[in-house]
């Protein structure tokens, strides 16, 4: 008890927006299994020093939010492990899952970049291990780093690729079969593995209710749907995880 009461008390000295976050012995960068290419987790050894010294390290539970849209971008988060919900909208109201962020990805880089707020609300799906940094130790740590001003560039490219691709799943897919189709791929790609075989491999962090937010169709379309792909061998779902057995298949859809 003593321990948690400290851990908050510093917690509130720092201003820091996640809430129930607990510390961790930062582990090794350079030495971490879920390291990603294109991401601030692949860069150089030396680089990737520094960015241990300017970052802390939080756990955070399952269903936590890490933070909400609006408020003041004070810091960046580097996800080690684990996954988060980015979204947009009023949750009590009407929310749109924006995407499912996992190892290697950076969470508000732009905003903290500008100056601005989060444009999204940030939650777990699952326990995560996070890198917070705070906003003026990072751009210290761009200032100090050619490499590191090079990949937040590729980064902030890569979050455009991202919104474009929410934008044509939306507009340009006609059937909800193509919508979804779009969306399993792009989440094999985005926080999945490619298998020898071809196939790819990615956990189901999302109700179907949320991924029918996704799409734009409801709760039972979508159960409708992935009935169907599995029904005709395009897809596998087993042990909360989605299997994709026929990426060619989705691709012809999109």
């Amino acid at each position: 008890m003593a321990e948690r009461q400290i851990a908050e008390a510093n917690h509130a000295k720092e201003g820091a927006p996640w809430k129930r976050a607990a510390r961790l012995a930062p582990p090794g960068c350079a030495a971490c299994a879920n390291r990603r290419p294109g991401w601030f987790c692949s860069l150089g050894a030396a680089v990737l020093a520094d960015l241990e010294l300017a970052s802390s390290n939080i756990l955070l539970p399952a269903q936590a939010a890490l933070f909400t849209q609006g408020e003041d971008a004070r810091c960046l988060y580097l996800i080690c492990s684990g996954y988060i919900k980015l979204a947009t909208g009023n949750a009590e109201d009407r929310q749109m899952i924006v995407r499912v962020a996992g190892p290697g990805s950076i969470l508000g880089l732009y905003a903290v970049l500008s100056h601005g707020v989060y444009e999204v609300s940030a939650e777990s799906l699952t326990a995560a291990q996070l890198r917070p940094v705070e906003r003026e130790r990072f751009l210290h740590f761009l200032g100090s780093h050619k490499e590191a001003q090079m990949r937040a560039v590729q980064c902030i490219c890569q979050e455009y690729r991202f919104a474009l691709q929410d934008a044509c799943r939306l507009a340009l897919s006609e059937t909800v079969a193509t919508r979804l189709g779009r969306l399993l791929t792009e989440l094999a790609h985005q926080i999945g593995e490619q298998m020898p075989g071809g196939e790819y491999r990615f956990p189901l962090l999302l109700t179907h209710e949320e991924i029918a937010s996704m799409t734009s169709t409801t709760r039972e379309t979508v159960t409708r749907t992935l009935g169907q792909f599995r029904r005709d061998g395009w897809i596998a779902i087993e042990d909360s995880l989605v299997t994709i057995r026929e990426p060619e298949r989705l691709q012809m859809l999109v």
